[in-house]
């Protein structure tokens, strides 16, 4: 047991460590080095999903039911590697249209309506408050165990009047710390700087504490994963954890619907909308994010089902509160200190999920609430008060107040009857309503703001009959016989078995049903009825936000008369003078216009001013002010679709001049290549001249030289005179097969060779080849082995071509071994349809740069001083003749290590097994 003045303090020494974090990340962004700038701290920012409930009551929903806990995390990890392209559509039209919240980007797809924006706040906040008494119930909990509270089997014990309870001065703590993070500036749409980064840093603190519980448990308490695991199977009871029927859970049914609930959730939540799309600084970070946070929620989940087991094989199934044992499991084992790290990291875990919920929710009540209420007031529009920042900042507070006394409120009512996963999962089901109006708007025209309005009512209706209520009757606040009998006593209006639908959990069922009704009405009330010429301007700003880029083309859809010096004032009012006019100059000067006041006051501007308002009181209520001071003329859905259809003759247009740019781009880089290889191959024929003039002056100079002795000593005796003519002799026959080969090369590519097949005995062949370069090999000093079958079957080729290929090979082999030491294997062997023959050298091998290079004409290996003499057109020579008759031609070598010239050749005959060979070769 643990004092609650340590408790106290430690907790309270980390809340001042968030508030650190939070002024040092404020203090950056304003010296213009953002730490929120970083695609690390956006991921980690993300985890704020991961709540008190990931932290607590995960390990209670393994400890019954097993796997089940892992659709809940199943679900946002494929939901955002798989639908990060809708996360950045999300972005891209929040950052465009200055959007603060889920009830402004729908409210705003939909026309710009007021009570569209309305009922998704109520629906948002009425889905937040049982997810707030989750939090809170967590803490207490956790709390209490500490210090003492908790009967033999490690259960919370709540007692005391609700001004002695302690929970409730943990929501006025945690109200004041969100006010601080959250409400410094009136305009949405400015980062919360401090907050992010605190998030970050607490997703980091919880991990951290998560993971050492679980090392504790599984390596401190048992023997590793393997020994859990085995004990638990040894348990037929804890065995069936591990099974989807044996849990009580409505099997793949219930597990689809658990994993989709899961991932839309991610999504709609309202502080993931928050730190995912209004909070995201770069639209790059996203890529980061897809797979650190699916990494981050397989490192928080990896222990929770040994926690689970662990707790279940040591305390009994029973015997202790299953969503406590990340700290009874240290408790009970003298390790107090850990159980502590553990309660910090729930704090940290609920903390993060309370301030960021609280910020997106206070924002949608103060715009989409309050907003539409006071401008219903005339003393509020004509209010001589020049500057309302303070009054909307003091309806935020207020909100962020109120909302976590109504978390309270319901966790002290009804938190007691419910797990703290069974409370999340009603959270889900109502934010799973936002899905079909915003999908639906971001990828259809057709949606209007009639369907959005009653897909939103019917899903929240059918949501609060079958989830709301029952939860209520099962805490006693409402009478718990309509559960059995039905509303009016009809059996087929049972909330959880609603029209005779049996065999789903309650959960799978409301999510099923509010769905349902959800969609259906969305989208046959949007079939029914035409979209309005504003729904229909805002409904292609959404769709092709990405065609428009991030400037869209907003301004062609108004049409009317302002004045700046209207306009000006009216922004002050909720901006402050300096922002206005700092924002206001910049517009202007984008404009190339020296003065704000000479800024002409188009639909751009009007447009400006109105998004700029939008930041800070949401995009209804801007509408609203700027139509104020601005006379508008409403279009007409007709007008719309005409300035739709010049727009899509532009884009048609444009789409047409970039495709012809694209392919005169390619063009242009199919003329470069084609110029490269020119320019390579003038090189090679440049190379190609210098080497065959080489090779051909050199027996050419020699000829002369002993010519020129001769004829100018005709006296020199017959043995010098027999040497000087075998020396030209034998230049002679070297300048022929330089010439020969020349005219071979250029005869076998023309396709002017000629060709003379006959039945070849191949081992034949290969034996006269060897006798035939013996005189090479004795005069290097090298040894030629060979390894020739008895019998090969004869081959159909040309004799003097496949000898000439034999010959180019040895001699290659005979110039490369070395002096003295020279050792070359030739083989032949029968490979299927194929005869391959093998000629192998002990030489210094072939760099691996030229091993690719080696069977292009002109080319030898080495460089001009080493290399040997000759045209580089054997090898060239030798691969067409091979490819002629169907084979191949290869090599295999290491530096140093020698090198093996192979080529095979097809018994059928040229091309009859061309694939084959290349197939067994292979």
């Amino acid at each position: 047991m643990l004092s609650g003045g340590l408790i106290v303090s430690v907790s309270f020494a980390y809340l001042l460590l968030l508030f650190a974090v939070a002024h040092f990340a404020d203090r950056r962004a304003g010296e213009g080095r953002s730490v929120i700038a970083n695609p690390w701290t956006y991921a980690l920012s993300l985890a704020v999903y991961c709540t008190a409930w990931t932290y607590f009551g995960s390990v209670g929903r393994a400890a019954s039911g097993g796997v089940w806990f892992l659709p809940i995390y199943l679900g946002p990890t494929l939901g955002f590697a798989l639908s990060w392209l809708i996360i950045l559509k999300m972005i891209r039209i929040a950052k465009t249209y200055r959007i603060t919240s889920i009830a402004d980007f729908i409210a705003s797809r939909y026309g710009k309506s007021h009570l569209l924006g309305g009922l998704v706040s109520i629906i948002a906040l009425v889905g937040t408050v049982p997810y707030i008494a989750l939090q809170l119930k967590a803490i207490s909990s956790g709390y209490a165990l500490l210090i003492g509270e908790h009967d033999g089997a490690y259960r919370p014990i709540h007692t005391g009047s609700w001004m002695q309870d302690s929970t409730l001065y943990i929501a006025l703590v945690l109200a004041a710390f969100t006010v601080f993070f959250g409400t410094r500036h009136l305009d949405a749409t400015e980062r919360h700087e401090g907050m992010v980064a605190a998030v970050a840093f607490e997703s980091v603190v919880k991990l951290v504490a998560f993971l050492a519980v679980g090392l504790f448990v599984t390596y401190g308490l048992f023997d590793g994963f393997g020994d859990i695991f085995s004990r638990a199977f040894a348990d037929a009871e804890l065995a069936s954890l591990f099974t989807l029927a044996g849990t009580g859970d409505a099997g793949y049914g219930g597990w689809f619907a658990m994993t989709l609930l899961a991932m839309l959730s991610v999504i709609f939540l309202p502080r993931q909308f928050q730190v995912a799309v209004v909070e995201n600084v770069n639209e790059q970070h996203l890529r980061r994010a897809t797979w650190v946070f699916p990494a981050y929620m397989l490192a928080i989940n990896i222990f929770v089902l040994p926690i689970a087991l662990g707790g279940l094989l040591l305390f009994g199934a029973g015997q202790a509160d299953p969503d406590t044992y990340v700290l009874t499991l240290p408790l009970a084992h003298g390790q107090e200190w850990l159980a502590l790290l553990a309660f910090v990291g729930g704090l940290s875990a609920a903390t993060g999920m309370v301030i960021v919920e609280t910020i997106a929710v206070s924002t949608m009540v103060c715009n989409d609430l309050v907003m539409p209420l006071l401008l219903r007031l005339r003393r509020f529009k004509e209010a001589a008060d020049p500057d309302l920042t303070g009054l909307l900042l003091g309806i935020r507070r207020g909100a962020i107040l109120a909302v976590l006394l109504l978390g309270y409120l319901y966790f002290r009512l009804a938190g007691e009857a419910y797990a703290l996963v069974s409370i999340g999962l009603i959270s889900f089901a109502a934010v799973a309503q936002f899905a079909p109006a915003m999908l639906g708007g971001m990828y259809w025209r057709g949606g209007t703001r009639d369907g959005a309005l009653a897909g939103l009512a019917a899903g929240f209706l059918l949501w609060a009959y079958t989830l709301m209520l029952p939860s209520f009757a099962k805490s006693g606040w409402l009478d718990a016989s309509f559960l059995e009998h039905g509303l009016f006593g009809l059996a087929w209006l049972r909330p959880e078995q609603l029209f005779g639908l049996q065999g789903l959990d309650n959960i799978s069922h409301a999510l099923f049903w509010s769905l349902a009704a959800n969609i259906g009405c969305y989208v046959l009330v949007s079939v029914l009825r035409s979209p309005t010429g504003r729904e229909a301007s805002q409904a292609t700003l959404f769709v092709d936000v990405f065609q428009r880029g991030q400037a869209g083309l907003p301004a062609s859809f108004w049409r009317g008369s302002a004045q700046v010096a209207d306009l000006l004032p009216l922004v002050a009012r909720f901006l402050g003078t300096r922002r206005t006019m700092e924002v206001f100059s910049a517009y202007a000067r984008e404009r190339g216009v020296a003065r704000v006041e000479d800024l002409k006051a188009d639909a751009g501007l009007v447009h400006f001013a109105e998004t700029q308002l939008a930041g800070a009181i949401g995009s209804a209520s801007a509408r609203v002010m700027v139509s104020s001071v601005a006379q508008e003329e409403p279009l007409g859905l007709d007008e719309v679709m005409n300035i739709l259809d010049e727009a899509s003759q532009v884009r048609a247009y444009s789409h047409q001049l970039e495709e012809k740019s694209r392919a005169l781009e390619a063009a242009t880089d199919e003329l470069r290549r084609a110029n490269e290889q020119l320019k390579e191959l003038d090189r090679l024929k440049d190379d190609f001249m210098s080497s065959v003039t080489h090779e051909l002056r050199t027996p050419l100079t020699s000829i002369r030289a002993f010519s020129e002795m001769l004829l100018d000593d005709p006296q020199i005796d017959l043995a010098e005179r027999t040497r000087f003519l075998g020396i030209i002799v034998s230049e002679t026959e070297r300048l022929t097969r330089l010439v020969n080969q020349v005219l071979d090369m250029a005869k076998i590519e023309s396709g002017h060779a000629e060709w003379h097949n006959s039945d070849i005995d191949l081992r034949a062949l290969v034996e006269h080849a060897v006798d035939t370069t013996a005189q090479l090999f004795r005069d290097r000093g090298a040894r030629v082995e060979q390894d020739l079958p008895e019998s090969v079957p004869t081959l159909r080729a040309d004799h003097d071509r496949v000898m000439q290929v034999m010959l180019n090979l040895l001699s290659n082999a005979a110039k490369f071994v070395p002096q003295d030491e020279g050792r070359v294997r030739v083989a032949l062997r029968r490979e299927g349809d194929l005869l391959r023959v093998d000629v192998t050298d002990n030489g210094p091998g072939i760099p691996p740069e030229f091993l690719v290079v080696i069977f292009e004409k002109f080319r030898q290996g080495g460089d001009q001083r080493s290399r040997p003499q000759g045209t580089g057109l054997g090898l060239p020579i030798s691969k067409q003749i091979v490819e002629h008759f169907g084979g191949r031609l290869w090599v295999v070598s290491t530096p140093g290590g020698g090198a093996t010239f192979s080529f095979a050749l097809p018994l059928g005959g040229r091309g009859e097994s061309a694939a084959a060979a290349h197939n067994e070769i292979e």
